[in-house]
């Protein structure tokens, strides 16, 4: 793939500079289906950014490069330069010891290098490192990775993911599994009985299940393991850890699955307390309250899965069971569960990593559905205690804040026009509640985009960078084939050099013939020649 950026000279500090580099192809194969095409191409993307005969001409040819320079303007606005960007690398990135697509790697590594990021994200799975015993870590793969990060002057920010993938098909250990086809209950469970193998329940934490060993140390063994391996990085290039706190490495419940496929209007979910060991929990809670038949199960009256929060009475928004009694005593018991089993997590990565110079993260998902109800059943379903009289984010930053790590928030690419009015859905308004939350308790946001190419999704993102609530960084989910694509691509460097520019007030714009305003230096989608060339 070649990359190549022509900006107006509004945008340069020098607008003749011409910055060249070595080995032209830059070149993409197979991620996996899902990602990349079956052969690989040679991709040319030029942006047609050019007013009158200066400009400055970028080729991103897998070489060494600096970042793009910034403006030298003395305009005093608000600056994005803050904020450090991070771009995340396919999910399936290494196979076993292997790099998958190792060439292709490097040049894309370049290619953000010049760009100007700060670096990238790493998911690092115990499907894979741990995957035939325990005990037996095989880490060349990512080894490899990060020596590749390092010579491209980047940053790496690694993910430790104790959860399977469906998408690509990423299992937990083997060995796990193996254990799961006995002991089925080391899984959630739904009210049909039916498990959840995308991760351990956080009910078997500190039961000793595998095989002697509880999952606590099993992923401190991990931890440091993973420390011990990457000690020549950590510090330096590893600045930053993120621990896996549940379902796609988020905190919360698997409480949304089992969806219809034909669904639109998405549904509430349904409650994670149906295992043996998470029933267990809730008949001891229940006789110390004094209502032993409280324990019994969750609520009766919670719809299912797919259905709408008006399919029963529980979700109601006014005589709902969630307001009663009752209720209270459920929701509080459900979401303190998830409340500890982070605290657990966090607290082991704060420990192991504490005389590591690296920063600590999780990851706390936006369920934003149905947020405009009183009762915000995705969010009760998922874990979260937070509802039209409750501010259920507070003991979740107040967490966070007691283990000194950071919150990784996904969803910052989405906006409320562009919702399901049905599912009363509001992710700006959720985004502001965490991000208050969060504010409150001194906790740092880096913030995530749901999906590549959501609608004015690089404008919300802006918008997001912008706001008092995020002061950390951003990770940008995820290169491969869309994130390339010639729709995405060029959009995405206007983006980013957009971020090193401050925003400049009409009386410091370039007059002179031959110059753009800030305003003209970005170019609507039909001004880009873009060309698919095969290899």
């Amino acid at each position: 793939m070649e990359v190549s950026v022509i900006r107006s000279c509004s945008q340069v500090t020098n607008p003749k500079t011409e910055l060249g580099f070595r080995d032209s192809r830059f070149s993409f194969g197979k991620f996996n289906e899902e990602l990349f095409s079956r052969k690989p191409n040679s991709v040319s993307f030029e942006s047609q950014l050019r007013r009158g005969k200066s400009g400055l001409r970028i080729t991103a040819q897998a070489a060494q490069s600096d970042p793009l320079p910034k403006s030298k303007s003395s305009t005093k606005s608000k600056s994005l330069n803050r904020v450090r960007l991070f771009a995340g690398l396919p999910l399936d990135v290494v196979s076993g010891g292997t790099v998958n697509q190792f060439r292709a790697i490097s040049a894309g590594l370049k290619a953000l290098k010049l760009l100007g990021l700060e670096g990238v994200e790493l998911p690092i799975w115990w499907g894979v490192v741990e995957h035939e015993s325990m005990g037996k870590y095989n880490w060349s793969g990512y080894l490899t990775i990060a020596e590749m990060v390092r010579k491209a002057g980047l940053k790496l920010n690694v993910t430790l993911c104790f959860h399977a993938s469906s998408q690509p098909k990423i299992p937990l250990p083997e060995w796990v599994l193996d254990i799961g086809k006995t002991k089925s209950n080391i899984f959630f469970k739904d009210r049909a009985g039916k498990p959840y193998r995308g991760c351990l329940s956080l009910a078997v934490d500190e039961l000793a299940i595998l095989n002697g060993k509880t999952p606590m140390q099993v992923y401190q063994d991990f931890c440091e393991s993973f420390k011990s391996a990457f000690s020549a990085f950590i510090g330096s290039t590893i600045t930053g850890i993120t621990m896996g706190l549940g379902p796609d490495g988020e905190l919360r419940y698997p409480s949304h699955r089992g969806f219809a496929k034909n669904d639109t209007v998405p549904g509430v979910g349904e409650f994670q307390c149906y295992d043996k060991n998470m029933l267990h929990l809730l008949k001891q809670h229940a006789e110390a309250c004094g209502k032993p038949k409280w324990g019994l199960g969750g609520p009766h009256d919670a719809p299912a899965y797919s259905e709408l929060p008006t399919a029963n009475t529980f979700f109601k928004d006014h005589g709902g069971s969630w307001e009663s009694p009752y209720g209270d005593f459920f929701l509080s018991w459900y979401s303190s569960q998830l409340i500890a089993h982070g605290d657990r997590l966090l607290s082991l990565a704060s420990s192991v990593f504490s005389d590591s110079a690296v920063k600590i993260f999780g990851k706390v998902p936006l369920m934003h559905s149905w947020h405009g109800t009183r009762s915000h059943p995705s969010e009760l379903t998922a874990g979260f205690y937070n509802t039209a009289t409750r501010k259920g984010y507070e003991e979740v930053a107040e967490m966070f804040a007691r283990n000194s790590c950071k919150i990784i928030l996904p969803g910052m690419d989405q906006s409320d026009k562009y919702q399901l009015k049905e599912s009363l859905s509001s992710p700006e308004s959720l985004l502001a509640e965490i991000g208050a939350a969060c504010n409150k308790h001194g906790v740092g946001i880096s913030g995530q985009n749901s999906t590549v190419g959501a609608p004015d999704g690089l404008k919300q993102i802006k918008k997001n960078m912008l706001s008092e609530n995020l002061n950390d960084s951003f990770i940008f989910q995820r290169i491969g084939a869309q994130f390339f694509a010639p729709e995405h691509f060029p959009l995405f460097i206007e983006f980013v050099q957009k971020l090193n520019q401050p925003e400049l007030h009409s009386g410091n714009l370039p007059t002179k013939e031959g110059t753009t305003t800030a305003t003209d230096s970005v170019h609507t989608r039909s001004n880009l020649n873009i060309h698919m060339q095969s290899a």
